[in-house]
């Protein structure tokens, strides 16, 4: 067997408490692909935490059956922090109380320098240059001076994800179908990640400027590759995916075991597990532009009642849902209609149902680039 648990410790940000990170070791450290899987970033999305310990479980059997065959790290409870923001019965788990903002927002930005830290080691030889990356990353992130429990918390997370061939980030949406974000440079290389989980969209972006998890490991090779160009051999060596496990409701274990399994199935085609996985099932979807991803909105505040159901095509101009005043003097004049800005799926919807003004009430995933979506504003907050 070759597992061990680590306990990682946050520090204190108040006398008498301390919280911690639980890091599920496999393989030989060092070996090759190197796997990164972490659940629930946003404390409050529990999907993904499921899947996790399921995921656990499969890997423990592999483990006692040796085979391992890379270096496979799992994080089962990512946030710790935010999984004890209770506020009155109700969890907070999105957005740090203390005034950090959004979890998945505003990680450390590691390619600032790297292009001149790496350059003089760089030659015709490809591993090695990829090592000398990992190397160069390794050293940005030893040397941050983390002086919060949040800012340790993300830079003991960039620690144990930097150096990963493949990052896998657990999360979920409010109401929504399975669905995965990647770089189009991953795609369809990585294709069957989409296929295992029976995701209904793979949203791919180069760089959605939102500083999130996925993208602070994949942008730093993308960006090198960019301003190197062909001068030396450097891939594309992290693959880094946002995973989205449907709604916050979508708990259950019949629904997270079979996620697990296709996680499972997953990193075992990609080598990091013994093991036949068999052909990937059928694809459901194609890669789409994440600027062909339309977000509707509120235009007003009101009681959001919805007319087109998850997965439903809609046209442009197709209404999606209402707007009801509940302080109307007329109800017969208490409702504004929401309507459709492209054609496509209708992937998610908002939970909570009595919104504001600018609220994103659901996404429609279409085929076309929309003008108003760019990079910067595309992940929302």
């Amino acid at each position: 067997m070759t597992k061990t648990i680590e306990r990682i410790s946050l520090g204190s940000m108040s006398p008498g408490t301390e919280r911690f990170l639980g890091v599920h070791r496999y393989g030989q450290k060092g070996s090759r692909p190197k796997a990164y899987v972490q659940a629930s970033l946003h404390s409050d999305e529990i999907p993904g935490m499921l899947a996790a310990h399921h995921l656990l479980r499969q890997l423990d059997a592999a483990d006692a059956r040796g085979e391992i065959k890379g270096e496979i790290v799992v994080v089962p409870v990512a946030n710790p922090i935010g999984l004890g923001q209770i506020v009155n019965g109700s969890h907070s788990g999105r957005y740090e109380l203390r005034g950090g903002g959004n979890f998945n927002r505003q990680w450390p930005d590691l390619c600032e320098g790297l292009l001149d830290a790496v350059r003089p080691k760089l030659g015709p030889d490809e591993a090695a240059n990829v090592k000398a990356v990992r190397a160069a990353l390794a050293a940005k992130i030893n040397q941050m001076k983390p002086d919060t429990e949040l800012a340790l918390l993300k830079v003991e997370l960039a620690r144990l994800a930097y150096d990963a061939d493949m990052v896998l980030d657990l999360h979920c949406d409010d109401e929504a179908l399975m669905h995965v974000y990647m770089q189009p440079v991953h795609w369809p290389d990585f294709q069957d990640l989409a296929a295992e989980l029976g995701a209904v969209a793979s949203l791919l972006c180069a760089d959605s400027k939102a500083c999130s998890f996925d993208e602070t490991f994949s942008l730093p090779w993308t960006k090198l590759i960019e301003a190197i160009g062909d001068k030396f051999p450097i891939p594309a060596a992290c693959f880094a995916t946002t995973v989205e496990f449907r709604g916050q409701a979508d708990v259950f274990d019949e629904m997270a075991s079979a996620d697990a399994a296709g996680l499972y199935r997953f990193l075992q085609r990609h080598g990091a597990l013994a093991g036949d996985p068999g052909q990937a099932p059928a694809l459901l979807c194609a890669g789409t532009d994440l600027e062909a991803t339309d977000i509707a909105r509120a235009t007003k505040a009101g009681i959001i009642a919805y007319k087109a159901a998850l997965g439903a095509t809609v046209k442009k101009g197709d209404l999606i849902g209402e707007l009801v005043d509940p302080l109307a003097d007329d109800p017969a004049k208490a409702r504004t209609e929401i309507r459709a800005g492209t054609d496509g799926l209708v992937l998610s919807r908002c939970l909570n149902k009595l919104v504001a003004p600018g609220d994103g009430i659901a996404m429609i995933v279409g085929t076309s680039k929309l003008a108003h979506r760019k990079p910067g504003a595309l992940l929302g907050d």
